[in-house]
């Protein structure tokens, strides 16, 4: 062989192995319209993807590039964005209003984005106006990577369990009680993937089926607008062995609160009677309880559903020590994050400590919501491509919030809302919740230690009763009324992140805030230049893009 056609066979194997090592790709087309369906037997518009509400399932490993081109058929913009899937060096496809120009009616973009090395359980949803409230949601599960031990054997089948409050009214109309400085109301009640079932209906289809002596995996999500859920299955025991991204200590339990925006998996034994159960949600924390049940059957099933649920627990003392049950998994060996090189979080010395106060005000005699006494704005450029572009001052100011609020007076500032963070300092950030209801937050972009959660106000000395030894790793956390809680957690991810409460009235009317974290190397291994495909808007709207980051 001659030396130009070596060279020409060495070409070719390295570009095998360059393709075949590359981590795979799963590709999805989403055709975004409207529909009418009836989630509480009322006919309503809701949003479809693919003629689907829940929409299509996202079912991927760990490492897997996930490709999605989204054809928005709606009659607003809108943008989708993927609760908990962390878009490490990646915050472009992060899609919220801070990160992303949304996609204008009758066009498509599309989301590229790598799960990289993590798994759980997780949603997508639509983040922009009050589109939420519609549907256009759906499941996102990560499995783990084959060849990567699972404290648990496989399950015969894997079910995802969507659920929260539900409106009749529409979206629009909602946005319309808020935009006119008016509150949201009590929900009309509670879908569980798209439906809620009747007590007795005997044409009901099941939910799922499950075979006599097998193991079933429920993933649960609470995709609502307002309420926490308790989440039970009649006559059949919990066994809780992920949460949000990590494997738990396998405590089991009778039933399960979810606050807005969690996700558990618990694995359901089928060791009852060959029959009919409900599935059952309700309603928790709140002065009228909403309940709703879907058919799981039973193949063989011999027999109807009892009418009698089971009863949900009272009161928040309960769902505290639910909460201080849960354990990291230690012995897990699947992907888990290891802050500044060391599995003992609680050993690392705090740089940093922000404490977070919720407040609801009446701003030009309408109601606004806020942190630390500024209400958040998103602005029509969004915040990431303003500072990438250099032109934030035009758009935003950082750090209009100190990190310890002194005295909250009840006004509130409206502006976007931008906390400026050292990338890679280590951060405790304490929520502190005045109100009488419980509040939930999510930070897009990490998993955080849940270190406590306790009543009444914090208190550096209150740090002697964090967990500093297996708190889980989560990207959600929750504050009862009148508590605080704490979180820890590395700003190793640059990008613009979202923190944002759950409870999506009160995070429409400003109840969020973003963290902008900027490697000062400018370089791609910290993050990722902008992509060719990204839409600018805005003040940046025709701007060249800058010089791109390297190595």
């Amino acid at each position: 062989m001659g030396r130009q056609a070596a060279l020409a066979v060495l070409m070719c194997l390295c570009a095998a192995a360059t393709v075949l090592a590359e981590d795979p790709y799963l590709f999805y087309t989403w055709n975004v319209t409207y529909g009418t369906l009836s989630p509480l037997g009322v006919p309503q518009q809701v949003i479809l993807i693919n003629g689907m509400f829940p929409g299509p399932p996202i079912n991927c490993s760990s490492n897997n590039n996930i490709v999605v081109n989204v054809f928005n058929n709606l009659d607003e913009p809108v943008l989708f964005s993927w609760n908990g899937v962390q878009h490490r060096k990646n915050s472009w496809q992060d899609g919220v209003p801070g990160t992303s120009c949304p996609i204008l009616p009758g066009t498509n973009h599309t989301y590229h984005f790598q799960v990289k090395d993590q798994i759980g359980s997780y949603y997508y949803f639509p983040s922009t106006a009050f589109h939420k409230a519609a549907g256009g949601y759906g499941g996102l599960r990560v499995n783990s990577r084959l060849l990567i031990p699972v404290p648990f054997a496989d399950p015969e089948d894997d079910y995802t369990v969507l659920a929260g409050d539900w409106y009749t009214k529409s979206h629009t109309a909602l946005k319309n009680l808020l935009d006119s400085g008016r509150a949201l109301g009590r929900p009309d009640g509670i879908v569980i993937n798209g439906k809620a079932g009747k007590i007795g209906d005997a044409s009901e289809e099941p939910l799922f089926t499950m075979k006599p002596g097998k193991t079933y995996r429920y993933r649960i999500c609470n995709v609502g607008l307002k309420n926490s859920i308790n989440f039970r299955i009649q006559s059949h025991a919990l066994k809780m062995v992920e949460l949000e991204g990590s494997h738990v200590v396998q405590n089991v339990y009778d039933s399960l609160d979810v606050h807005l925006g969690q996700c558990y998996s618990v694995l359901v034994e089928a060791n009852q009677e060959p029959k009919d159960y409900y599935l059952v949600v309700s309603s928790r924390l709140t002065k009228h309880v909403l309940t709703s049940t879907r058919l799981i059957r039973y193949i063989g099933s011999k027999g109807p559903a009892s009418p009698a649920l089971p009863e949900a627990p009272v009161g928040w003392p309960w769902s505290v020590n639910q909460f201080r049950s849960f354990r990291w998994n230690l012995t897990a060996s699947a992907a888990r994050p290891n802050p500044q090189g060391s599995y003992h979080y609680g050993a690392i010395n705090i740089t940093r400590t922000i404490k977070l106060v919720n407040s609801a005000a009446k701003v030009n005699g309408k109601l606004r919501f806020g942190i630390n006494g500024v209400s958040h704005q998103d602005a029509a450029t969004p915040l990431k491509l303003a500072e990438y572009f250099g032109v934030h001052d035009q758009v935003f100011k950082y750090d209009m919030i100190p990190d310890e609020p002194a005295s909250l007076t009840g006004e509130l500032k409206i502006a976007p809302n931008v906390i400026n963070a050292t990338f890679r300092d280590y951060i405790e950030i304490i929520f502190e919740n005045h109100e009488k209801s419980v509040q939930s937050w999510h930070l897009d972009g990490y998993s955080f230690f849940a270190v406590a959660i306790e009543p009444g106000r914090w208190t550096p000395e209150k740090r002697k009763h964090y967990n500093l030894l297996d708190a889980v790793s989560r990207n959600n956390i929750h504050v009862y009324p009148n508590s605080w809680a704490a979180i820890m957690l590395t700003f190793d991810n640059a990008g613009m992140w979202n923190l944002r409460s759950e409870s999506w009235d009160r995070r429409y009317l400003g109840q969020q805030l973003y963290v902008s974290v900027l490697s000062p190397a400018r370089s791609l291994r910290d993050e990722y230049n902008i992509p060719d495909s990204a839409l600018q808007c805005g003040v940046v709207a025709s701007l060249p893009k800058p010089k791109p980051y390297t190595i």
